[in-house]
């Protein structure tokens, strides 16, 4: 893993594979390279452990033109982080070699397949599985080769097309794969199977990436490719070939995303500017799903009827990381407002585990990526046992959405930064839209469903006024960037997000952070408690607001700085904290939305004030999959 980019046509295709790798840079990598073939039918490679600059700079020394080429970002599974285990990779004997491959995901049975390899006298230069794959096609090459110099001849491209699907057929794991074949210029193959491939079309070219970022400006038309589909593609043809229905007729689709939609506009970093986007996207999330005259929400997407919804008498929420989060949000909302009882699984354990689920239950599996392997296999195991499978999901085309019975679109935009913000916020609306519909589906009264409307209308607002908290939260992380454990405390609907700004602060600044329900606090977190270890409190005005006064009271007595995130004006709060940040009155259940912002600045600021790269953390990957 992590980022695929391809290009034949009749431009440069160093100049477009280096473009769509930078584009690429947010899904977090360690490596990358490319290779490239010439009209003389060489294979040109590059390769560079390191950011891309590091790549570009060996690019700049002299390539030679070419009009067809590969590139690759690697975030390790395999090996450690070397110009020899970055992709491409190449596949031959005794120097001579025939094609070069960039993988995405986890070969499982590699050291199998290696060894019959070795056995045939390939000598390997790596220690990554996705090596074997070259090999391995190689291999089967020539064997193709040999056959067909006995019998009937077939075209070349047939051939080596050929050759791909007879290695993949030996593959256990995930790939994604696109191979450059040696002395046949017009020819690239792409390959999937649990990790996506998207193809740009163009006019006398194509664009092939991992996600459809790199296509903004290329193209508006994309196709994606299923799992077990292999596609050939040349200047100006596009055939796609299913495993098991043989070739099919690719469905091209319109792609609704502009280059300056990823791209930075004036903001220094992606995960600024995608938490300032939160008052648009939150209400992109809301756009005609409220419905007034029946004071509740609706899906265009959920494939159920009414009395199927109402037969619904128990709800699986899954996920990872952020999105479990948002899970755990949806949990109060929907156990209080719909009456529904909620359970919130870590999709990676989901998969695993053997849970009795009965009839009526509903799976809703949370992604941002739509491609988080865990997730992914927690939606098709509990699909395999029967049961309905939701999608709440931000990427249309992914296999997440494809694979589930329906489900809803956040209509959040692409999300560059790793560090999931808007997608969280949005998650939780759409979760709260689900408790409304749900609620007034049982016990919910009318006009009980018109305040929640016209609170859940109030949110843009109350978010654009949260991030009014910018310079204040930027004054605080001044003060605190050097603490090296922090803890983050909530109470029903804000102990997720107390777990959330935990997650954030971890990911950006690599400072220890750990969230807790307040009351949780004494029974062991408060012996960390100390003069250098900040408290942040989430404190808005509530039901539990007295409650949480007194945990604080408990930190305060120990000497422990606090840091609250409160409702405006609240004097009690400004006496006994620290520092204080306010944000707007909000109703309990919506206060995870308004109070994120606060967090999600905190965090951004205090790494950017440790020198951190915000947008690409260290050993993270903005889609993650590979178990």
């Amino acid at each position: 893993m992590c980022g695929i980019v391809g290009y034949i046509g009749f431009q440069q295709a160093c100049d477009r594979i280096l473009e769509g790798l930078r584009r690429l840079e947010y899904r977090g990598y360690d490596s990358a390279g490319l290779a490239v073939l010439d009209e003389q039918g060489a294979i040109t490679v590059r390769k560079a452990a390191g950011r891309l600059g590091e790549l570009a700079a060996l690019v700049q020394a002299g390539l030679p033109e070419c009009s067809i080429g590969i590139g690759h970002t690697r975030w390790a599974t395999h090996g450690a982080p070397t110009d020899g285990n970055a992709h491409p990779h190449l596949g031959g004997q005794h120097g001579d070699f025939s094609v070069a491959v960039v993988h995405n995901g986890v070969i499982e049975n590699y050291r199998v397949i290696k060894a019959h390899l070795v056995a045939e006298g390939y000598l390997f230069r790596s220690e990554t599985d996705s090596e074997v794959i070259a090999h391995l096609i190689d291999s089967c090459l020539n064997r193709a080769l040999a056959s067909q110099a006995t019998g009937t001849a077939e075209p070349m491209d047939a051939v080596r097309l050929a050759a791909v699907r007879t290695a993949i057929g030996q593959l256990r794991g995930t790939y994604g794969l696109l191979v450059l074949f040696r002395d046949q210029p017009d020819l690239l193959v792409a390959a999937r199977l649990g990790s996506p491939l998207v193809v740009g079309v163009g006019v006398g070219e194509y664009f092939i990436a991992s996600d459809a970022s790199p296509l903004a400006g290329h193209t508006d038309r994309i196709v994606y490719l299923a799992d077990h589909e292999v596609a050939a593609i040349t200047r100006h043809s596009l055939r796609v070939i299913d495993r098991d229905a043989g070739s099919v007729e690719p469905a091209v689709l319109p792609l609704d995303l502009l280059a300056v939609d990823v791209g930075l506009g004036s903001y220094p970093h992606f995960m600024l500017k995608e938490i300032h986007e939160q008052p648009e996207t939150i209400a992109a999330a809301m756009r005609g799903r409220l419905s007034h005259q029946d004071a509740t929400a609706v899906f265009g997407g959920l494939n159920l009827t009414p009395p199927q919804l109402q037969r619904v008498n128990r709800i699986i929420l899954t996920g990872c990381g952020t999105s479990w989060h948002a899970a755990l949000v949806g949990e109060y909302l929907i156990e209080e407002f719909a009456r529904l009882p909620v359970e919130v699984e870590y999709a990676s354990e989901l998969r695993y585990r053997n849970p009795p689920i009965d009839e009526g239950t509903l799976l809703f599996a949370i992604t941002q990526s739509g491609e988080t392997a865990d997730t992914l296999a927690a939606l098709r195991e509990v699909k395999r046992k029967g049961h309905p499978t939701l999608a709440i999901c931000n990427t249309v085309g992914s296999t997440i959405a494809k694979e589930s019975d329906g489900g809803i679109y956040l209509h959040a935009g692409p999300e560059i930064g790793v560090a999931s913000t808007k997608a969280f916020t949005s998650q939780c609306v759409v979760l709260a839209l689900l408790a409304l519909c749900f609620g007034r589906l049982r016990h919910m009264s009318y006009e009980k469903g018109l305040e929640f409307i016209a609170a859940l209308e109030q949110l843009p607002e109350l978010v654009a006024e949260a991030l009014k908290s910018n310079a204040t939260v930027q004054r605080i992380a001044q003060k605190y960037s050097h603490a090296s454990t922090f803890l983050y405390l909530g109470r029903q609907y804000n102990f997720p997000v107390a777990l959330e700004g935990a997650l954030k602060l971890k990911e950006i600044s690599y400072i220890h952070a750990e969230g807790y329900p307040a009351a949780e606090m004494k029974h062991g977190p408060i012996a960390l408690v100390d003069a250098s270890t900040p408290s942040v409190f989430l404190i808005p005005q509530g039901a539990v607001y007295e409650k949480v006064i007194l945990n604080l009271e408990e930190i305060k007595a120990r000497k422990g700085p606090v840091i609250a995130i409160s409702s405006w004006g609240d004097q009690q709060v400004r006496e006994l904290a620290d520092d204080v940040i306010e944000i707007p009155k909000a109703p309990d259940f919506l206060q995870p939305i308004v109070a994120a912002i606060p967090l999600q600045l905190l965090a951004y600021h205090i790494a950017v004030l440790r020198g951190c790269d915000v947008d690409k953390p260290r050993n993270l990957a903005k889609s993650v999959t590979v178990e």
